[in-house]
Formats: structure tokens, C-alpha cells, sequence
């Protein structure tokens, strides 16, 4: 390919997400309990966020990253994406993308659904089947019961489900690596049970916290494995890597943050249920160790990937995200002064705030200076005069989604 051609070429765009990782996993962001080698590299020769806010929990953060608009407007319920939405994969294979989807599904038992939603490629775990099979046993980790592009592959011989989802973008890249390509990994790693990874030195280890550890660091190894195939096939330089988590830890693990002992809070409104990591990398587009204090929310990732891929977002979607594509190549772009999030609990409960990089704004009245108060234990009362400003601009946000939900 000439220079010309190379210079004219949609980059590639390989998204990341691991499934229940909060932010304080993460070296790079302070955190101190889990080795992330590769992760922490990314950020050094790339980007890292320090406010980028998910839902928190599974299927609500996978409709919101995946259509670019607030759960408010368009959850149903959990395991479901209504099929009436568009996502970022329909975008870009519009535009000629090849596309990929490798790791958790939940969102919906069709077996076209991935089809449907814009991938060419699948290989899932929790597609048209459940979690664990007739003996009950979870299906995620060791002898993995997949589906690839929707029918049902069954291993017997020891392989490790996260490895057969990484090896299935690494295919499809070789593959597809003349042409502009999309793989989103919403992978496997690390949710429960926290078991074993071929790398674990005791490989009957029934210490969960020890093998979340391992987990941790196998998500590492496989985001390392992901960028020397880029390597080798020579397409690093011309290639968008964004790595996030669709939620926060789970609340068994504690580790480490910035000198403070900290506990997973997936399932809660807090910075421990919904602040997650944000590392992007791409050689020579994105200048090296920048730190973006802006914010970021889950309806962003979709305008971002258009932006990358220079397609232009259909104004009939009326999405809620901002592109943050300019933050990522060192410019202002627009930054947003404040995210939000409209939470459907299992239970059927809904929780909603508002927040900028300090304040915290819930539909109930409560209001938290979440950097002095990051478990939300004491809501604000006697206002300074800054506080009162942010409490009045957090109740503007709200007030415009008061009547959202269709």
C-alpha cells in the first residue's frame, strides 16, 4: 500500500472492556494491589482518563457504550439490547468497517443478534445460552461452552474461554488487516467465579482474592497479546486502542488506591460501582502520558468511533454522547461539564444522578463533594458558594431528563 493510501485509510479500532474492574485496578491510575504491566505501558505511551463514569452493572453499561444513549431512553431490562437501537457496529460496518464482537454477550438470546447489531464475526459466551450448563457449572472460564457466529462450539480439552475470544480477534485481524476493521472485546475476564487462570501458579486455588489477582493480570497478558499482533502485522501505527470496564469491582476484593484501602462497588451509584478505567493508545496520533482530567461517560464511546472513523452519527438517533476524539490527539475539543446516569436495578429500583468532577447531584436531593466523600457517607449542608453554583447547574441537568423516559 502506497504512502498515499496508507495516509487515506480508516484506522482500526480495537475497543476493550473487562467485565467488573474498577478504576483502582489499574497501576497506572494509583492503583497499588494488582501487576498490569501492559496496561500501565498503554497509558505511559498513550492517554489515560481519570473520570470516566460507567453504569453499574453489566447489561446497562453494555446498551449505553454501545448505542451512545443514556439508559433513560432506551433499557428495557437486563440480558436485553430492544432491537429497534443502533449501534456503533451498524455504523461503521455501513461504512465499510469489517467488524468483530469476541467475549460477554447479554443482550438478548437471538442467535442473529450480533448480526443485527452490526458485527460481522462473533465468538460469545452467554449468546443464546445461559451461564452454566445442566450440572450447573459457570461456562465462562475452564472447558468454555461458546458460540461463534451463533452456533454452539463446546471445549473439552482445557482451553481457557478468555483465550479462545482473544485468539478469535487476533485471527480476525490477520485476516482483515487491509482493510479498516472494528473488534470490541467486551471480554470474559474478570467477572466471578474467580477461579484459576492458566497462569496461576496453584491451579486448584480456592482463594478467590488471590485469583482475582491472577485474573487481573491474565486481562493484562491478553490486552499485551492484542497490541503484538498489531505489531506483527505491522498496522500498530495506523490502529485506535481503547481499553475501559463496564463497571466496578465486585465487593469482595479490596486493594489498594493511591495509599487507600478501597472495596469494590459493583451495583452501587458510587465511585465504587461506576468509576472505571480509560487508557487509549495510538502511535504517533495520540501524544504520550497525558493525563485528561475531562469528563467521559459511556454515551461517549459511540461518537467517538464514528469521529474515528470519519462517519457522521445519524441526527434521527439523538444520541447523549460527545465525541472525546480531540482529548485523545492533545486538543480542547468539547468537554463536557458534567455526566449522568439513569440506573434500572434488578430489583427494579431506579437511582439517577448527575455529577462534574467533584459534585455529586441525585434525584433525591442529595448532593456529595465525592472528592472528599468518594463512598457518598455525608451529603452536603452548609454549601459554600462554589458548591451552591455546581448544585444549581447539576439541577438543570436533571431537570431535563425528568420527563426522558419514554
Amino acid at each position: 500500500m502506497g504512502m498515499a493510501a496508507e495516509a487515506e485509510r480508516q484506522p482500526n479500532i480495537i475497543l476493550i472492556m473487562a467485565d467488573d474492574m474498577g478504576y483502582e485496578c489499574i497501576g497506572a491510575n494509583g492503583g497499588a494491589t494488582f501487576q498490569t504491566p501492559e496496561l500501565d505501558k498503554l497509558a505511559e505511551t498513550g492517554v489515560r482518563f481519570e473520570h470516566c463514569y460507567s453504569q453499574p452493572l453489566c447489561t446497562p453499561s453494555r446498551v449505553k457504550i454501545m448505542t451512545g444513549i443514556y439508559n433513560v431512553r432506551n433499557y428495557v431490562e437486563f440480558g436485553t439490547l430492544d432491537r429497534e437501537q443502533t449501534t456503533f457496529a451498524n455504523l461503521l460496518k455501513k461504512k465499510g468497517y469489517a467488524t468483530c464482537i469476541a467475549g460477554k454477550w447479554q443482550l438478548g438470546r437471538e442467535m442473529d443478534g450480533p448480526q443485527h447489531f452490526g458485527f460481522d464475526e462473533s465468538c460469545l459466551w452467554q449468546h443464546t445460552r445461559g451461564a452454566r450448563d445442566k450440572n450447573r457449572r459457570d461456562t465462562r472460564y475452564p472447558n468454555p461452552k461458546l458460540e461463534i457466529n451463533g452456533k454452539p462450539v463446546d471445549y473439552n480439552n482445557g482451553e481457557f474461554g478468555p483465550d479462545v475470544a482473544t485468539d478469535f480477534i487476533c485471527d480476525f485481524m490477520e485476516r482483515n488487516q487491509d482493510q479498516p476493521f472494528l473488534a470490541y472485546y467486551p471480554m470474559i475476564l474478570p467477572h466471578n467465579p474467580f477461579v484459576p487462570t492458566p497462569d496461576s501458579q496453584d491451579p486448584n486455588c480456592t482463594d478467590g482474592r488471590k485469583n482475582f489477582a491472577d485474573m487481573v493480570a491474565y486481562i493484562d497478558k491478553l490486552v499485551g497479546k492484542l497490541t503484538a499482533k498489531l505489531d506483527e502485522l505491522g498496522i500498530r501505527e495506523n490502529t485506535l486502542v481503547i481499553f475501559t470496564g463496564d463497571n466496578g469491582t465486585a465487593g469482595a476484593i479490596l486493594s489498594k488506591l493511591n495509599g487507600q484501602q478501597v472495596r469494590g462497588g459493583k451495583g452501587e451509584m458510587t465511585d465504587a460501582g461506576t468509576h472505571v478505567p480509560l487508557i487509549a493508545n495510538w502511535p504517533d496520533t495520540i501524544s504520550e502520558g497525558r493525563v485528561v482530567d475531562d469528563l467521559v461517560d459511556f454515551s461517549d464511546f459511540l461518537p467517538t468511533l464514528c469521529e474515528t472513523a470519519g462517519v457522521s452519527v445519524p441526527s434521527e438517533l439523538k444520541i447523549d454522547g460527545r465525541s472525546f476524539l480531540p482529548q485523545l490527539k492533545g486538543e480542547t475539543g468539547n468537554p463536557r461539564e458534567w455526566v449522568y446516569c439513569w440506573y434500572l436495578a434488578k430489583t427494579g429500583d431506579v437511582q439517577e444522578w448527575t455529577r462534574d468532577q467533584r459534585y455529586k447531584l441525585y434525584r433525591t436531593g442529595k448532593f456529595y463533594d465525592v472528592s472528599q466523600d468518594r463512598l457518598e457517607q455525608t451529603p452536603l449542608k452548609d454549601l459554600s458558594p462554589e458548591a451552591k453554583v455546581a448544585q444549581a447547574q447539576l439541577q438543570t441537568v436533571l431537570d431535563q431528563y425528568k420527563d426522558a423516559r419514554p
